[in-house]
């Protein structure tokens, strides 16, 4: 059984998400404040986190900071905020979607399951295939990535970013397939969460992440890996 930790300082919304979570067998906490939710982060460990920004303690995207400290667990950001700036904001510390408010609860259940399958460990791997470059190793098998002697830290949306570009290596995957790929069907106009993801893994993995050589982007069509 999943567990959920929501929060949000809405009361309403809260009651809402855990009635329907409760009645669809996810365990559920909560939380009013980042505080509140950083603490039962790290008692309780859930399975996924839906984190609404606006908090009266302190900002929603401190809380995915404070989490991405430690922890790979799913971040679903539930928000009024609907710029592009914003969303790209809390997408860039490492929250792994977005709904804005006033929401559809299907359409953030069906989110929520996305995330959660993009977290769970997968079956054996049909081959082991690690991937060289001059810089870092993909251990798809492992699911591992090293560079320079170390162990780099992905999130799992990072993970599965890479994963359909290294499986793909030297074609051009499109945008469309990238987001469907990895957040899931019903996904195939947010460009905006490639651009943000494509740009982390560039931080973390090229030499020189503004002039990438493995992680290349083809304008208005889609990115290709180059070993």
């Amino acid at each position: 059984m999943n567990r959920v930790l929501v929060v949000d300082d809405e009361p309403q919304i809260v009651r809402a998400l855990v009635i329907n979570l409760k009645a669809r067998k996810y365990e559920v906490d909560a939380a009013p404040d980042g505080a509140t939710a950083l603490k039962l982060a790290a008692a309780r460990h859930p399975d996924v986190v839906v984190l609404d920004l606006g908090l009266p303690d302190m900002d929603g995207v401190e809380v995915i900071k404070g989490l991405r400290g430690w922890t790979r667990v799913p971040i679903l950001v539930l928000s009024a905020r609907q710029t592009s700036d914003e969303k790209v904001e809390a997408l860039d510390a490492g929250a792994d979607d977005y709904v804005t408010k006033p929401f559809g609860m299907d359409e953030l259940l069906a989110r929520l399951r996305a995330a959660v399958r993009r977290a769970e460990p997968t079956g054996p791997a049909e081959a082991d295939v690690v991937v060289e470059t001059p810089g870092f190793t993909v251990d798809l098998a492992a699911k591992k990535v090293n560079r320079g002697g170390r162990d780099i830290r992905l999130t799992p949306t990072e993970w599965h970013l890479l994963e359909v570009l290294v499986r793909n290596a030297g074609r051009l995957v499109s945008q469309k397939q990238l987001l469907q790929e990895v957040w899931g069907p019903s996904y195939g106009k947010e460009t905006n969460y490639l651009r943000v993801y494509m740009a982390q893994l560039r931080r973390k993995l090229e030499a020189d992440p503004s002039h990438p050589r493995h992680f290349v982007t083809e304008p208005g069509m889609g990115y290709r890996f180059e070993p």
